[in-house]
């Protein structure tokens, strides 16, 4: 037999056998040590007011309230979101949203609302308001506000009013606005959107301070 015809019939031998060991040994192998593909889920949440729109709409009916418009004030978020919401109660339609200062409850370092109903605490008041008589204050046009809850009754006593200040801003905001000294405070633009809608009411108007538990 040929010498090199020998040696030819080897090599292809040995390559044959590297193939096949490359496929079924060392390819699955490397397959195995790799990690496992993982995926990120992407969870898209919406906040639903509706459950609050309802509550409010059947505070209001229990009361006879006006229920072209409630103002809904949502404190769970930081004050650079919008918080005011003024409601139509009847189509559930938002007619003005804005930003609303909280109180400073006798610090600077308060990002979130904190609460309290004693008078000097400079905090938010949780709870029902009716929104009262309209004046002319020391930050102009101003509203009355009567606290409807155990936990706002000294709203009066405390001079909480609905009321605008310059810095306030119109638009959301990754920062933290001013703060109040425990009045919902809210731009003169959306004062200015406000004053017309609680004007014209023939009764009673809602503000609903809330916040949910984080």
């Amino acid at each position: 037999m040929n010498p090199n015809f020998l040696i030819r019939v080897l090599l292809y031998i040995a390559m044959l056998v590297m193939a096949i060991y490359f496929v079924y040994v060392l390819l699955p192998n490397s397959n195995e040590s790799r990690p496992p593909k993982t995926s990120i889920p992407i969870r898209v949440e919406y906040l639903q007011k509706s459950d609050r729109i309802d509550e409010a709409t059947t505070y209001a009916d229990s009361l006879g309230y006006y229920k072209e418009l409630a103002l809904l004030i949502d404190l769970t978020a930081h004050s650079g979101n919008y918080r005011l919401f003024g409601i139509n109660l009847n189509t559930k339609d938002i007619l003005v949203k804005g930003l609303v200062a909280h109180g400073h409850c006798q610090s600077t370092d308060n990002r979130f609302a904190q609460f309290s109903n004693q008078t000097g605490s400079n905090c938010s008041s949780l709870g029902h308001y009716k929104i009262g008589g309209k004046y002319d204050g020391n930050f102009g046009t101003s509203y009355k506000l009567l606290g409807k809850d155990t936990s706002n009754s000294n709203a009066m006593e405390r001079y909480v009013v609905l009321h605008s200040h310059a810095c306030i801003p119109n638009e959301e905001q990754d920062d933290d606005i001013c703060l109040s000294e425990g009045c919902p405070t809210v731009s003169p633009e959306v004062l200015s959107k406000l004053e017309p809608l609680i004007d014209r009411a023939d009764k009673p108007i809602l503000l609903w301070i809330y916040a949910d538990e984080l």
